[in-house]
Parts: structure tokens; sequence; C-alpha cells
């Protein structure tokens, strides 16, 4: 994507923003917040989805994933998009939009439908988040106000994740599930009326020519590759899920060469040939990885095997949230006194060390969770922010457009991935471990042998004796399938944080101190 024309150093200091400037960052934290929420404001809704429309387990993290995914596709071709039209048009495009939508879902008579209007969720959600980080960069032209700036832009961010359970807890305490859509609108009706006031319009004077192929090649890179993953968790290798997974991957192939044929390309994939820039990339990806399936699962387990309320298990989850945002802050300072590769590699290490904590915690007891999303949270905020500061740093001002579109997209992949991956391995050790009574329908069986919540509906209708069977067993599936998936976070954690020790070796961090 290419970039804005960007305020490069020169013989002087460049001018310090005022207070305009800084009320312009609050106004574009309103669409960044509100995205990052909604990745996992459903998280606690997912029981009383469950419950509410029954829909099955590939359904359900349809539910889920089909705004992160659409929401990635699409980043980098808004993104140009924006560039040609202007940022702050395809911002209040996107606001207008998502509230509308927003509305719609919250009345969503079945799955389907449900499904439906989140993906057109992410349609518009591609709209808000590439120009958010562009404008910022423009809006603050002070290299340690720009630091500062962008500090608080990756806190949003990874503190907008962990915040998106909180919020949902607390308005399914008092409303139906579909209320946790409606909170779009009290957010975005304010960033409508504030936007055109402080925010400066931006846009790219010599932009390229929108590429509609690439477009399609990324969409369709991205859907067969999840869609053959998540298939794979449900029904096991085959032929079909393996075409997918390939298909996925050539389209990828396919557009990388389209890209390093073009004059003007999408996205500029050469430079992923700087190891620092691809190493954060992956960093960046790898935490929002980490923090969204660990939301998955927890969630659920807080809900529906402990028995606790939404309000209450949201604040199980309030001193990770809080030390998710205090890390972010916090890292921008620690990045003049370590090399940032140790600090990235740290924040793994602390997401690995978040996940041997669940797996520790054989009785699920409620302090072991707070306790491992306190580490978790700690590690999120850590990478997160070094991640997104060495990929700008990584790319030449000249390219600052494209590395904002590709960090804004690893984190919406990561976010994919999250449920996809880690929900669909704790699908699978689900079904391997419950134990469904016989005599029951085969609608009955299909949905107390794939989720959970299906089992919970299902021993609802069942004889005492034999519903509570049911619950005991689908409960120690479920928390069983909930250790297999720690372990698998954990290796998975352990290795990107020696990737990045190797990846992010001559990476240099600023000497210069964040202003506060």
């Amino acid at each position: 994507m290419a970039s804005t024309t960007l305020n490069t150093t020169s013989a002087h200091t460049p001018q310090r923003a005022g207070i305009r400037t800084w009320i312009a960052l609050i106004v574009l934290m309103l669409p960044v917040l509100l995205v990052s929420v909604d990745n996992t404001v459903l998280s606690f809704a997912i029981p009383s989805i469950s419950l509410a429309l029954v829909p099955s387990a590939s359904e359900l993290l349809w539910i889920i994933d089909v705004y992160p995914l659409v929401l990635a596709a699409l980043l980098i071709p808004m993104g140009s998009m924006a560039d040609r039209f202007g940022r702050r048009r395809m911002l209040m495009i996107g606001s207008t939009g998502f509230a509308i939508v927003s509305v719609l879902a919250a009345f969503a008579p079945n799955a389907g439908a449900l499904i439906g209007y989140r993906a057109l969720l992410g349609l518009f959600g591609a709209m808000l988040m590439p120009s958010t980080l562009s404008l910022i960069r423009n809006l603050f032209l002070h290299p340690t106000q720009r630091r500062t700036a962008i500090a608080v832009w990756a806190a949003g961010f990874s503190g907008g994740a962990a915040l998106g359970p909180i919020v949902g807890g607390f308005i399914l305490e008092h409303f139906w599930w579909g209320a946790v859509f409606l909170m779009s609108v009290p957010v975005l009706v304010p960033f409508l009326i504030l936007a055109p006031i402080f925010v400066p319009e931006s846009k790219d004077p010599n932009p390229g020519r929108i590429d509609v192929v690439s477009i399609l090649l990324t969409f369709g890179a991205m859907v067969p590759t999840i869609f053959g993953i998540k298939e794979m968790a449900q029904s096991g290798f085959s032929v079909i899920n393996m075409a997918l997974i390939a298909a996925g991957i050539a389209l990828a192939v396919v557009f990388v060469r389209r890209q390093l044929r073009r004059a003007n390309p999408m996205m500029d994939v050469t430079l992923f040939k700087n190891p620092v820039f691809s190493g954060s990339v992956s960093a960046n990806l790898l935490s929002i990885f980490a923090l969204v399936g660990f939301l998955y699962f927890v969630t659920q387990h807080l809900q529906l095997v402990v028995g606790l309320s939404p309000t209450h298990a949201a604040f199980v989850l309030v001193p990770g949230l809080a030390i998710t945002i205090v890390s972010g802050l916090l890292a921008a300072s620690l990045a003049g006194r370590f090399k940032p590769k140790y600090l990235v590699a740290g924040g793994l290490f602390l997401n690995a060390t978040g996940f041997l904590i669940v797996w520790l915690n054989t009785d699920g007891s409620v302090l072991g969770i707070i306790a491992a999303f306190a580490v978790l949270g700690a590690g999120v905020g850590m990478a997160e922010t070094i991640s997104n500061d060495l990929i700008l740093a990584a790319a030449p001002p000249a390219k600052a457009g494209a590395a904002s579109a590709i960090s804004e997209t690893a984190y919406e992949v990561g976010s994919v991935l999250g449920t996809a991956i880690l929900g669909s391995v704790l699908a699978a050790a689900y079904r391997l471990n419950v134990a469904v009574p016989s005599g029951l329908s085969g609608a009955e069986t299909e949905n107390a042998s794939q989720t959970l919540g299906g089992a919970i509906d299902v021993a609802a209708k069942l004889p005492e004796q034999q519903g509570a069977a049911l619950l005991e067993s689908a409960k120690h599936a479920f928390d069983s399938g909930q250790g297999t998936v720690a372990l698998v976070s954990v290796a998975l954690m352990l290795g990107a944080a020696l990737m990045c020790l190797w990846a992010l070796r001559g990476a240099v961090a600023n000497a210069a101190p964040v202003e506060h």
C-alpha cells in the first residue's frame, strides 16, 4: 500500500504537537478500540449464543472467526483505497456501515445470519483500520511524541482485545447476547462527530491503480487456508481439506509474485527481506494468536465449567487487562535499556509461561486463571508494542503505509489463527474425550459431542441422573482439551521466542526516551 506524504527528518527539529493533535489521537483510538474489542467481545457471548442459536461446532467457530478473517483479507485492499480516496473519508464510511450492521447482527435470528452479519462487520472494519496508524504518523512530527502516540496505539490494540470479554461479560449480565453488538453505536457516533473536526484528511498524491486481481488473490489465499485448517480439526485429514490448504498457499504464492512484478504493488512484499521486519511481524501475529486463543477457552471454562456469571467471569480478567495495557506503555521505555530482541523474546516467553500455568492448574481454579492471564498479558503487551515499533522502524519512510498495513494484517491473522487453530484443537480433544449416553436422537448426539454448550443444552432435557453424567463427562472433556491446547501453545511460544532471538539480532532500539 502506498504511503502518504510523510514528514521526514530535516535540519531543524520538527514542530511539537499541540493539544488539538492529542485530541485527534483520542478520536482515532475510538475505531482502534472498537475493532480490537470486537475481535474478542464474543468470547463471553459464546455460551449464550450456543444455547440460543444452537450452532454446530463449525458454525460456532465461524461466528467468531469470519469477522477477523474478512477483516484480515481486506485490510491491505482497503488501505490502498484509502490512499486513493482519503483516509479520513474511508474511516467515516467504515464507521457508518459498522454501526448499521452491528444493529442488524444484534437481532440475528439464526447462526447463519449471524455469520453473514459478522462478515459484513469485517468488511467495514477493514475500512477503519489501515488509516489510523498512517494518520498518527502524519499528525505527530516530533519523533519522541510520535513514539508515545504509537505506544498508545499499540496499547489500544492489545488492551482492546483483552477488554472485549470484560465488556461482553458486563453487557451479558444485564442484557441478551445480541447487546454486545450494540456497543459500537455509542462509540462510533462520537467518532463521526469529532473526526471531521480534529482529524485532517490525508491521501497519497500519487496512488497506484486499484488492483482488483490482487484483492481477489488476498481473499482467495486466506479463506481456503483457514477453512481447511478448521475442517481438518473437525473431520481429520482428508483430500479435500489438504487441497483447500494447498490452494490457499498456491494463491498466496501467486499474490506475492504479482506484487513483485508491479511498479506500484498493493503490498510491498520486499519488506520481508529484512529479517527484523519479518521477525517483528511474526512476533506481532503470534502475540495476538496467544491472547485470542487463551480468551477463547478460558471464558468458556469460567462460565460453563466453574459456573461464574458473565460479570464475575469478567472480573477475573481485569488484572490481566490492566497488566496488558501497563506492560505495553512501559515497553517503549524499556527499549532504551534492553535490546529489542530480548524484550520481544521475553514477551513471548511470558506467553509460554502463562499457558504453562494453565496446564499446571489441573483443577481449573480461578486464582490459577488470574495468574495465567496476568503473566500472559504482560507478555502480550511487551511483545506487541516493541514489535510494532520495530516494524515501522525497519521500513524506509517511503514505505511506512505498507508497513502499517502489514502490521495490522498480522494482528488480524493472529486473531483468526488463535481461534481457528487453538479452538479446533480444543474441539477435537473434546470430541475424543466426551462420553455421550446412548438413546439420544441423532441431533442430540451431534450437539452434545461437538461443544460443551451443546452438551449443557442436551443435558437439561435428560433425566436427572443421565443429564448429570453427561455434564460431568463434558466438563472433564473440555478441561482435558484445555490442557492439550495449553501444551501446544507453550511449544509454539517457546519456538517463537527462539525465532525472535535470531531474527531480531540486528535490531537496534531508538535511544530517545518515550515522552509521557
